[in-house]
């Protein structure tokens, strides 16, 4: 039965509501229930999809030497297998975690399997990070071993490493001594001709493993347990520095084989992404589900529109997902009129792509959900094509194994049923922590994480969320810490105040607008502070505005704080008068 026939009738993973009448409590049905789930761990998660899918075409991408690259299901494994060998050969053990700073290419899939496969820990790091950024989650995520590629766009990777401690442009291959990042010890890039400093190139690393037997890999893989940390990735969330989180086998590999079942994927799926793969979101939605499936993955390093629009013609891609600003970038791109988009048969009908005189798709998205990072993306939802009768606006029921409750953002206490609070959650695929964060500062006593949104539940025990309680931005798809912004802005020396905001807006759903007030006698320009902002800050990170205000336009509380929402109405009245 196809997950469209599903959706107009109960099925396992309809919400079971927990209360007596009067509390705000859902749960999901058990996870035992659950259908269409495989392995639970990464190395078991590869080899039953490559037993399955062996010779199916597992990813595509075309290079930008112009040639096309092609892996089957059993040359992904063949591959995974390679940068295991090359990972014990360079002296990795249990848990120890590995960088891996690549855009969404061919090898960042055998690399995050790979890691697993030696028994290792995966961290995908951001390739937006600035040198600062990169710096600091080196050091937070204490890697051992880093595998990247040597230029992503503009970034030079090998400069900025060497720049961040100058023990890896002159340290020895393998044996990399340094005070600022003192776990690293080995680092190897791709698309490097050769060793530079103590930086590897990719060919000379792969040789490491060929002393390694495969029935080694082997029997590491075979000591992995669901139980087991999996990958470490790295959010904003609510503080100004990004959160670790280290979630299990179990919890992301439910999430892969789950993500397939409710995108209603199948074998015949070829799915193109504009987002990375350090993203969760996307690791779950895109590559877990794509390959729990049995599809291809169409594969675009990082996202232009032209390219994309090529990609997607080139590739019959069926499936493609992005966030509303990049569907206006692809609409403005030059070769929109002329694309053959007729390859696209999930995407949501009411979406600006299924505009396209090419395009002819009645497919409705899985967009009435919740999650993030520390679930390892969504908690509730209905799945793909469930119609707007069912969904009612809401953000879905708990998903197998999942229980919400909604809690007073003060005391803790469940909210009365239908009544406004926090979002608190638990389940199979929680986190098993941050890091450096003991569990139980964490989770609240019943064992719940309180996720700072807020929202409430109604009497068939479905989520309806309202946004978050705190002031994260939400822009293009990605959390954005005003924190971390005007902690920045503010080592500026004409800045006396920074105030960043979100606005909303159509397509990126919120604007990251900085309100500025300048110290006397200083003069402070947009132009300007975004360059500024630019030289320290992720590209998502900077300010799509800059407005410069003066004291008497900034409200204060009784201990001198700018209060946000007053400060957010102004600026979206001065905005709209500049229209």
């Amino acid at each position: 039965m196809s997950v469209a026939a599903e959706a107009s009738a109960p099925s396992p993973a309809t919400s079971r509501l927990v209360t007596d009448g009067r509390m705000s409590v859902a749960r999901g049905a058990p996870i035992s229930e659950e259908p269409a789930l495989g392995a639970l761990t990464f190395p078991g998660f590869l080899d039953e999809v490559c037993a399955r899918y062996s010779e199916r075409e597992a990813l595509v991408e075309h290079r930008p030497d112009g040639t096309v690259l092609r892996w089957t299901y059993t040359e992904l494994r063949e591959q995974s297998l390679n940068v295991a060998r090359a990972l014990v050969g360079a002296g990795l053990g249990k848990g120890e975690r590995v960088g891996i700073l690549m855009s969404n290419r061919a090898e960042f899939l055998s690399t995050v399997f790979g890691v697993a496969m030696a028994g290792g820990v995966a961290a995908p790091l951001s390739t937006f990070s600035t040198a600062a950024e990169l710096e600091y989650l080196l050091q937070a995520s204490a890697c051992t071993i880093l595998l990247g590629e040597a230029r992503v766009l503009k970034k030079d990777y090998a400069a900025l490493l060497s720049g961040i401690d100058p023990a890896i442009a002159q340290g020895e291959v393998g044996a990399i001594v340094s005070e600022t990042l003192p776990y690293l010890r080995h680092v190897a890039l791709l698309d490097l001709a050769s060793a530079h400093g103590a930086i590897e190139s990719w060919q000379d690393f792969l040789r490491r493993g060929e002393r390694v037997p495969p029935r080694q890999i082997a029997a590491r893989s075979g000591q992995v347990m669901p139980a087991d940390t999996a990958v470490l990735f790295f959010s904003s969330g609510s503080t100004a520095k990004p959160k670790g989180i280290l979630s299990a086998h179990r919890g992301v590999t439910i999430q892969m084989w789950r993500m397939a079942r409710l995108q209603d994927l199948a074998t015949d799926t070829r799915y193109w992404s504009a987002n990375g793969f350090f993203w969760s979101g996307n690791y779950a939605l895109a590559l877990g589900a794509t390959l729990a499936a049995g599809g291809c993955l169409v594969l675009q390093r990082t996202f232009d529109p032209v390219e994309a629009l090529d990609l997607i013609e080139r590739e019959r891609a069926t499936f493609m997902f992005a966030w509303p600003h990049q569907w206006a970038q692809l609409i403005e791109a030059p070769n929109w009129a002329s694309a053959d988009l007729s390859s696209l048969v999930q995407i949501d009908h009411r979406s600006p792509i299924a505009a396209h005189p090419t395009v002819a798709s009645t497919y409705v998205e899985m967009r009435n959900c919740f999650g993030n990072t520390e679930t390892f993306t969504l908690v509730t939802g209905f799945p793909a094509n469930t119609p707007d009768e069912t969904t009612r606006g809401s953000h879905g029921p708990p998903l197998p194994g999942n229980v919400i409750k909604i809690v007073d953002p003060l005391s803790g206490a469940t909210m009365p049923l239908g009544e406004r609070g926090e979002v608190a959650v638990k389940g199979p695929t929680l986190m098993l922590g941050y890091l450096g964060v003991p569990l139980a500062d964490t989770l609240d006593e019943e064992g719940f994480l309180r996720t700072g949104d807020g929202g409430y539940l109604d009497q068939d025990g479905l989520l309806f969320w309202e946004g978050r309680l705190n002031d994260i931005i939400k822009t293009g798809g990605a959390n954005v810490s005003p924190l971390e912004i005007d902690e920045t802005i503010r080592r500026h020396p004409a800045v006396r105040r920074s105030q960043t905001v979100g606005i909303p807006h159509d397509t990126l759903g919120e604007l990251v607008v900085t309100c500025i007030v300048p110290r006397d006698g200083e003069l402070l320009d947009e132009d300007g502070v975004r360059a500024f902002a630019r030289e320290h800050l992720a590209s998502y990170k900077v300010p799509r505005r800059v407005l410069i205000l003066t004291e008497d336009d900034v409200e204060l509380t009784g201990t001198d704080k700018i209060k946000t929402a007053e400060l957010r109405q102004l600026a979206t009245r001065l905005l709209a008068n500049q229209h």
